[in-house]
């Protein structure tokens, strides 16, 4: 199983602090704008979470495949998608990553390896574990990668898939982005084994949790899961424990309400994954000030560009509804 020992060097730490900050920038943007219904899609903010999106897309080839779920800006720019194409099909703007027909919810960027966000829950599980399949038929040298949260280990096609990618010795990674919560639902209420990477272990799925606000880690653990499934091809499952600042849907901020658990929220804050990256460059790499500042300033600059080419963009025009639809062969 993988370990914590590998640190990523300096190039590579920048490269994750630098990806983090541009997905936080980012959705602040994007809630900063909410409010006017230029952004007509719901949206899932990661904000709190975003060491998962960054640490694990990094740590894949190109050619690796990754499916997102519907709070995946952070997995969209995490491998490398375009902030126009993002901010545009959030717009709902023709030149969006989806034409302008999937929203928030509905990403993709295949170039990327990205091949596509959904917003139905677990429904990443099934797809991945068909396209390893399709992998492992046609010889490819790549893995699958199912992204999703933990309340997706309620539905019954997760224990399905797990148990056919182990039969069938599926190249595959399942990723559960812990934040917690499934919606309004701790973890606690709905499992009693709370520690959801063991729920394989009955099907012979390797199985490992690690701190999912810490990059490095998720960077590192992720890394060398590929590795080794590269080399043996067998399913695994990562636990990533990280937490959700926003609420469940929407810009707004939910601490007051019930199903928040204070002292959770208050680790949570002192543990931000974007403070502890910046901690750690500038303890290991003694990185300024000023190199932070101008960061920011270069990203905002990108996003503020990305904003104006959605606003300036078309929208579909009518004929575009019935184009790229699924054709049943005749």
């Amino acid at each position: 199983m993988p370990t914590r020992n590998q640190k990523p060097d300096r190039n590579i730490s920048i490269a994750l602090h630098r990806t983090m900050l541009k997905i936080r920038l980012a959705e602040l943007k994007v809630a900063e704008i909410y409010p006017s219904d230029k952004i007509q899609s719901p949206i899932h903010l990661s904000v709190g979470q975003e060491a998962v999106s960054a640490g694990v897309s990094l740590a894949l080839s190109p050619a690796d495949h990754l499916y997102g779920t519907y709070r995946g800006h952070g997995i969209y720019i995490g491998r490398g998608g375009d902030l126009k194409k993002l901010f545009a099909e959030l717009y709902a703007k023709n030149t969006g990553c989806s034409r302008g027909k999937g929203g928030s919810m509905h990403l993709a960027a295949p170039e990327t390896g990205l091949m596509g966000c959904s917003a139905i829950v677990a429904s990443t599980i099934p797809v991945a574990t068909g396209d390893a399949l399709a992998a492992k038929i046609k010889k490819e040298d790549r893995v699958a990668v199912a992204f999703f949260g933990d309340g997706a280990v309620d539905e019954g096609v997760f224990f399905e898939s797990m148990n056919f990618a182990v039969l069938k010795k599926l190249p595959i990674i399942y990723v559960c982005e812990n934040n917690n919560y499934a919606v309004h639902s701790r973890v606690s209420d709905r499992h009693t084994q709370k520690e959801l990477y063991r729920l394989g272990e009955g099907l012979g799925v390797q199985g490992c949790r690690f701190d999912g606000n810490n990059v490095s880690e998720v960077y590192s653990t992720m890394k060398e899961a590929v590795s080794r499934i590269k080399e043996n091809p067998a399913p695994v499952l990562l636990e990533y424990m990280t937490y959700r600042i926003y609420e469940h849907v929407g810009i707004g901020k939910d601490h007051a309400e019930a199903y928040r658990e204070p002292e959770k929220l208050r680790q949570a804050i002192q543990r931000d994954p974007l403070a502890r990256s910046e901690e750690f460059l500038r303890k290991h790499f003694s990185i300024s000030d000023l190199q932070f500042s101008e960061w920011e300033k270069e990203i905002s600059e990108e996003i503020e560009d990305a904003v104006s080419f959605a606003e300036q963009s078309p929208f579909p025009a009518p004929e575009c509804l019935y184009e790229d639809l699924f054709e049943e062969p005749k």
